[in-house]
């Protein structure tokens, strides 16, 4: 099993739109081969956001993940975020 954490940093006044994204993910991924639970958190004494997933492998997120996040493809990351995506896996 694996565990895939991004952790976003929404400038205050974008952090609607990317939860909301994120959540656009969410739905997305639904169904999908291999996905044990994916969801997106909100920080409680702070400004960040956090897309959690969990996998029965790296190869089922590898096989979903360009499927999944198609639907945020046109999202405008660059605007709403102060910086990149800190992205890491995790295994158990």
């Amino acid at each position: 099993m694996i565990t895939h954490l991004a952790i976003h940093r929404p400038h205050p006044e974008y952090r609607a739109e990317l939860l909301a994204s994120m959540r656009r993910v969410d739905a997305a991924a639904a169904g999908t081969p291999g996905l044990i639970r994916i969801n997106g958190w909100s920080e409680i004494d702070g400004g960040r956001l956090v897309g959690i997933s969990m996998w029965e492998s790296m190869d089922a997120f590898r096989a979903a993940s360009d499927d999944i996040f198609a639907v945020v493809a046109n999202d405008p990351f660059d605007l709403w975020e102060s910086g990149p995506v800190e992205s890491m896996f995790l295994e158990y």
